[in-house]
Parts: C-alpha cells; sequence; structure tokens
C-alpha cells in the first residue's frame, strides 16, 4: 500500500513538471513586459515579450557572483541590469556561406513543480545569415540544449526545407510555433519572441517593426545592455573581483555554476545517459570546453545534434543548406 502510494505521488509529480514544461498550461493573465536590446542598429535583433513580469523569476538580468564568507561563490542573475550576450559565428555547408548572430539572455530560475526546474536557466536566439546578408532561419533553444526550434523565413529557398515541412505552424513540446517567418515588410527590423512564464518557453515568433512599440504602449520596457559572450567567462563578483560563470573543470566542466536541475537528473538521465542532463552549458567551440550542446536526448545522436557544428546540426534536423 505504501509503495503504492509513493508511486502515485511520483507519478502526479512527473506529471505536473512535464506539463508545466511542455507549455501546456493556459496563458498568463498578469502582467507582460518588453526587453529590447539598447543597440538600435542591430537588424534583426531579438525582442522579448516575456508574460508574468511580476515574478522576479520570471526577468532577464545579467549572471554575477557573491562571494560568501569562507570564499565560497554563489552565482545569481542579477535582475536589476538586464544583459544580452552576443556573439558572431560563420559557417560552411555545401551550397554555401553563413552567418550566424547569436544571442543568449539569463533568468533567475524556473520554479518546482517543473520538469525544468533549477536556477540560472538561459535561453539561446541565433539568427543565420546568409552570404547576400538576409535572414534566412531563425533557432532558439534553452541553454541546456532542450526545445531546439528551427524556423525559416520567407528568404530561405523552400528546397532547403525538411522533407514535409509546414509553413503554417509546428508543435514543440505543448507548444505551436510558426512555420515560417514573412520578413518581407521592409520595416520588420526586430524579431518578438514571446515567452511563457516560469519555464521560459517560446510560445510565439515574429518580425516586429520598432515602430510599432510605441509611446502609446504601456507595458514595463527594458533595455538590455548588449556584451561579448566571452564576458560571461568573466562576471562580476564586486570589489574588481571576476569569476567564470561556468565550470572549467571537473565532472560539470562547460555547465553554468549553480545549474543542477533535479528533477530532470531523476527522470530523465538515465534515458540520456547523462547525469547532468537539462543543465545549462556554454556554447563554444569544441576545442574551448568539450561539452556538447546536444538537441537530442537519444545518446547515439549526441554528436550529430551538436549545436556547435551548426552545419552538421541543421543537417542532423532535415534542413538542406
Amino acid at each position: 500500500m505504501n509503495k503504492c502510494i509513493v508511486f502515485i505521488f511520483l507519478s502526479f509529480f512527473l506529471f505536473c513538471g512535464l506539463t508545466g514544461c511542455s507549455g501546456l498550461q493556459k496563458d498568463s493573465k498578469s502582467i507582460s513586459a518588453i526587453y529590447s536590446m539598447s543597440d538600435e542598429k542591430s537588424e534583426f535583433s531579438p525582442v522579448f515579450e516575456i508574460q508574468g513580469y511580476e515574478k522576479d523569476l520570471n526577468r532577464i538580468g545579467t549572471p554575477s557572483a557573491v562571494i560568501l564568507d569562507g570564499g565560497d561563490e554563489e552565482i545569481i542573475i542579477d535582475i536589476t541590469k538586464p544583459s544580452v550576450f552576443t556573439q558572431t559565428q560563420k559557417f560552411k555547408t555545401e551550397n554555401g556561406s553563413y552567418t550566424n548572430r547569436i544571442y543568449r539572455v539569463h533568468f533567475p530560475r524556473v520554479p518546482y513543480f517543473h520538469l525544468t526546474a533549477g536556477n540560472n536557466v538561459g535561453l539561446l536566439v541565433i539568427v543565420t545569415m546568409d552570404s547576400s546578408n538576409k535572414a534566412v532561419l531563425v533557432t532558439t533553444v534553452h541553454t541546456c540544449g532542450c526545445y531546439n526550434a528551427i524556423i525559416p523565413t520567407n528568404y530561405l529557398q523552400e528546397s532547403a526545407y525538411p522533407d514535409g515541412w509546414n509553413k503554417e505552424s509546428f508543435d514543440l513540446y505543448g507548444e505551436t510555433l510558426p512555420g515560417m517567418i514573412d520578413l518581407s515588410n521592409s520595416d520588420s527590423s526586430s524579431i518578438l519572441l514571446k515567452i511563457r512564464p516560469d519555464v521560459h518557453r517560446v510560445m510565439d515568433i515574429r518580425p516586429l517593426a520598432k515602430e510599432n512599440l510605441n509611446a502609446s504602449d504601456e507595458r514595463p520596457r527594458f533595455e538590455m545592455k548588449k556584451h561579448d559572450m566571452s564576458e560571461l567567462e568573466k562576471i562580476s563578483a564586486g570589489e574588481g573581483k571576476t569569476v567564470n560563470f561556468f565550470h572549467k573543470d571537473g565532472l560539470m566542466k562547460g555547465h553554468v555554476k549553480g545549474t543542477v536541475k533535479p528533477l530532470e537528473m531523476m527522470f530523465m538521465s538515465l534515458i540520456s545517459l547523462d547525469l547532468f542532463v537539462g543543465s545549462d552549458k556554454i556554447y563554444s567551440p569544441p576545442d574551448e570546453y568539450g561539452n556538447p550542446f546536444y538537441t537530442s536526448l537519444k545518446p547515439w545522436n549526441r554528436n550529430e545534434s551538436d549545436m556547435r557544428d551548426f552545419a552538421g546540426y541543421l543537417k542532423f534536423w532535415g534542413w538542406k543548406l
């Protein structure tokens, strides 16, 4: 009898987590806020519409550190200083040369009763530009490698789409995203991402003309300070001190400090053969940290689904760029 009660409790707990992280809950009716980059010249840069702004955990911040008594460090996300971390990477495929504009933001945490519960969680947005400097793909993924979504724009030739691709919409673990983003409106200079509260899932992506965010919009608005991605390896710890946001060695090499996901570890580590499955990590060249940024839970797909080899990653998911 006792075993039955424990089983029911664990099943219910897992169900709450799965539905929470899959986006099956109803849209929040609470306050939403707009976060945009302070650099107004960044074409097709992401603008975030984040629901649940009244909760600290739904606010974009800056990774920082606090030095505790005894010298230990505590990694936090300082929501008083919204930041976006950027880098540019080039890659080639059999058909052409491309440039990725990469944007990374972090939230304080995902609360419990969600499978992805944990601290210092992040989101990547990658805009892929072709040799004519046109945005052809928008990719979003949590910085643990979860929930990756690749969405073409109208500038990508349909021959590069995966077989059977639906240009109208597609489902991603409970969220419905557009199957194509139309950027043909010359006024569209940014991409708006609607973010679900608590779990920070991308709910919608669409082009946004900056002039549409006018003074009559009463939602709270924040400018994210732009930083180079390398600055995450020397975040502020006060009094002129800096520490690395990521573990540089040991079992958790390449993972964000303080980001262990206990529920994912409990329920998903055996499936993925990764004790730290779901833990957020660095997105770096393979020779720097050696921690694969895999996007498929199947262990035999770990290398093929690794986003660090972006051309191979696209090929793995069926894209023919």
